[in-house]
This record gives structure tokens, C-alpha cells and sequence, in this order.
């Protein structure tokens, strides 16, 4: 919820901010207004990825780390990658490389657009949030500009897929990890 959110909501441990997130991003998978890519592995969630249309997450937009090179882009993101989370034992797997490919399919399924991300340079803070620059170039993302001290604003071009004739949109429950109501099995 960090990044659905205008601005802090109090610590980050505290139960009542707990309660407040898991409510809140219920009802926002209610209005189809929460992405994310779940990666489970012999049946347990072992990482995942959110990502969601510019408005979506506007907590990067507000940051002064942002507006400050907002001036410079030429555009704005369609869509944005604000963070992973893998399970301590699966790291270093390629849970987080398969859930990025399978974010960038679905906005692809969703239209597509201009995608923006923060991958971190620091080692510490790569595991648990931001991913690589590495796993970003490989999946055709370029470096625009530092992103603070330890992060870079990387970005792709999308392009929708073209709906098959007779097609249309899904959504699923939300419980199958992604949008659309499509699984996939992880690395």
C-alpha cells in the first residue's frame, strides 16, 4: 500500500497501519484498482511484484526526488514498477526476473504504454524492494537518469497485444496472481 498512498500513514509496523493497508488494498482489488504479479513455487508464494497505471501510484509522484527530475522526462508513465518482495530462501532464483516478465505481459494485455521504474543500485536494497538494473536491462529497459542515491528511473516502451477476434477482456479474482485470470508456473 506504500505506493498507493499520498503520503506516510504512520509506522510501519504498527497493527493499526497493518489493519488499514490490508482493508484498504481489499477494496482496492475490489475496484480493479491494485496490480500485482503473485510467483508461487510448489504451491506457496514465494515473491511478488506490484505494478499499476501512473494514477494508480501516485506516492512516486509527490516524492522530491521525483518532481525533481519530473521537469526533464518528456512525458509521463502509462504505467510504473514500484517494487518486489522475494521470500528470503528464493532469492537469487529468478523469482524476481519472472514476476517483472510477467507484469510487463499483463500491461501489455492492458494496452500497453510507457513503463517506468526505480531499480535500485545499492546490493542491500535490491533483494527486498527495488530489483536490479541488471534484470531491467535485460527485459529491454534503459536507464534515463539516478533516482536519489541509491536507486535509477529506468524506462520501456510497451505495445498493446492486439485482441484476438471475439476476444474480451477478463478479470480475474485477484487470487491468481494476475490480471486476466492467467497462471503461469514459477522458475
Amino acid at each position: 500500500m506504500f505506493y498507493h498512498r499520498e503520503g506516510p500513514t504512520g509506522p510501519l509496523g504498527s497493527l493499526r497501519r497493518q489493519e488499514e493497508n490490508r482493508r484498504d488494498h481489499r477494496a482496492l482489488l475490489v475496484a480493479g484498482r491494485a496490480h500485482g504479479v503473485l510467483v508461487y513455487r510448489a504451491g506457496a508464494a514465494v515473491g511478488w511484484c506490484q505494478f499499476g497505471p501512473r494514477e494508480e501510484l501516485p506516492r512516486i509522484e509527490r516524492g522530491r526526488k521525483y518532481r525533481a527530475l519530473a521537469e526533464e522526462l518528456r512525458r509521463p508513465p502509462t504505467w510504473r514498477i514500484t517494487c518486489f518482495f522475494v521470500d528470503r530462501p528464493f532469492r537469487r532464483t529468478g523469482v524476481a526476473r519472472f514476476a517483472l516478465h510477467a507484469a510487463l505481459e499483463a500491461i501489455q494485455r492492458h494496452g500497453g504504454g510507457l513503463v517506468e521504474a526505480y531499480p535500485a543500485t545499492r546490493e542491500s536494497a535490491v533483494a527486498t524492494w527495488f530489483g536490479s538494473v541488471g534484470m531491467f536491462e535485460r527485459e529491454g529497459f534503459r536507464q534515463v537518469r539516478p533516482f536519489g542515491r541509491s536507486n535509477v528511473l529506468v524506462r520501456r516502451e510497451i505495445r498493446a497485444t492486439p485482441p484476438l477476434a471475439g476476444d474480451r477482456p477478463r478479470r480475474g479474482s485477484g487470487r491468481e496472481g494476475r490480471p486476466g485470470g492467467t497462471r503461469r508456473a514459477a522458475p
